[in-house]
């Protein structure tokens, strides 16, 4: 969400610790890959809609899916979008967690690329998104 709001030319420091608990696959569970849940986020950001009077935008919907498959693209070599599948680790283990960050071996390297991927997959569509209007 940082390089995004970065991107955007956005410095909200709320939005950045709302997204706080985004890691270890969602407050720690091993569930979705927080840095996919934020390029949507950002993409939503851009594009919804801010009320439920207003009518959502067709270009959030559109990139978000065009998103989400290169996403799941770029997954394919850990088994799956899933924080369990990517850094292979029980977050409620504290060694696990403790050798995730502490050793330079562990796959957190592997969860720091995907998230530069991630954020260059996001820059690259609405790049493009931006040069189609």
């Amino acid at each position: 969400m940082a390089v995004g709001q970065e991107k955007l030319g956005i410095a909200d420091p709320n939005v950045i610790k709302a997204f706080g608990a985004f890691g270890g696959g969602i407050a720690g569970s091993g569930n979705v890959c927080g840095a996919m849940l934020a390029g949507v986020a950002v993409i939503s950001s851009l594009y919804s809609r801010g009320s439920l009077e207003e009518k959502e935008n067709p270009r959030m919907w559109k990139l978000s899916h065009q998103f989400m498959a290169r996403f799941t693209e770029l997954t394919l070599e850990y088994g799956g979008v899933e924080c369990k599948h990517i850094a292979r680790i029980n977050w409620n283990d504290r060694n696990q967690a403790r050798d995730f960050y502490k050793n330079p071996e562990s796959r957190r390297k592997e969860c720091i690329k995907l998230v530069g991927e991630t954020a260059s997959l996001l820059g690259e569509l609405l790049e493009q998104e931006t040069a189609r209007n």
